[in-house]
C-alpha cells in the first residue's frame, strides 16, 4: 500500500502539474497551436488529475499510517506534503474564478490571472519542497542510492527553475515594464 503514496504523489507534482503549468510556455508547450481556450480547459483538467492522484496519495499514506500505529504529519515531509496538497485544493478552487471571472465582481480578470498564476508558483514550489523532503527519507535514500539520487534530486529543482522562469516573464517582468 506504501509504494502507491510516492508514485501518486509523483505524478501529481512532478508530472501533471508541471504539463499543466507548462501548456502556457510559448517555448515547451505541445499545446501552443491551440487556441488559449483550449489550453486552459487542458490546464484545468491536468490540475484537477493533479489534485486528484494528491489527495489519493495523501488518503493512502494517512491509511498506511494509521494501519501501522505511526504518527503522521509529524515529520517535515509530512507537514510540508499536507500543507501542499490542501494548498493545490485552494488554488484550484481559485482557478474556478478564472472560468467564471464575474463571480469576483471588484477584480479585474488580469489581477485575477496574476494573483492565480504566483500563487500557482508559491504551490508547486511547495508541493517540489514537498518531493525534496520525501527524497531525503530513509526510504527513498535506502532504496535510491549514488548518482541516482542526485539525478531524482536534480528534477524537481530543474523543473522549478523552469516553471519560475515562465512565470516571471509570463506576468511578472511584463507587469512591472508596463507600469
Amino acid at each position: 500500500l506504501f509504494s502507491w503514496h510516492p508514485l501518486l504523489m509523483a505524478l501529481a507534482f512532478s508530472f501533471l502539474m508541471t504539463e499543466a503549468l507548462l501548456i502556457f510556455s510559448p517555448e515547451t508547450s505541445l499545446l501552443r497551436s491551440f487556441s488559449r481556450k483550449i489550453r486552459v480547459r487542458a490546464h484545468w483538467a491536468l490540475q484537477l488529475l493533479a489534485l486528484l492522484c494528491a489527495l489519493l496519495g495523501l488518503g493512502i499514506i494517512t491509511y498506511n499510517k494509521h494501519l501501522n500505529g505511526k504518527g503522521h504529519f509529524v515529520t517535515w515531509h509530512g507537514l510540508t506534503g499536507l500543507l501542499a496538497v490542501l494548498y493545490a485544493g485552494g488554488q484550484c478552487a481559485g482557478g474556478v474564478l478564472l472560468l467564471y471571472p464575474k463571480l469576483m465582481k471588484n477584480w479585474t480578470l488580469a489581477k485575477l490571472k496574476l494573483y492565480h498564476a504566483t500563487s500557482g508558483l508559491v504551490g508547486y514550489l511547495l508541493g517540489c519542497a514537498s518531493l525534496m523532503l520525501g527524497m531525503c527519507s530513509l526510504w527513498f535514500t535506502t532504496t535510491v542510492t549514488g548518482a541516482s539520487w542526485y539525478l531524482a534530486m536534480l528534477c524537481p529543482l530543474v523543473t522549478s527553475l523552469v516553471i519560475m522562469n515562465q512565470v516571471s516573464n509570463a506576468y511578472l517582468y511584463r507587469k512591472r515594464s508596463q507600469h
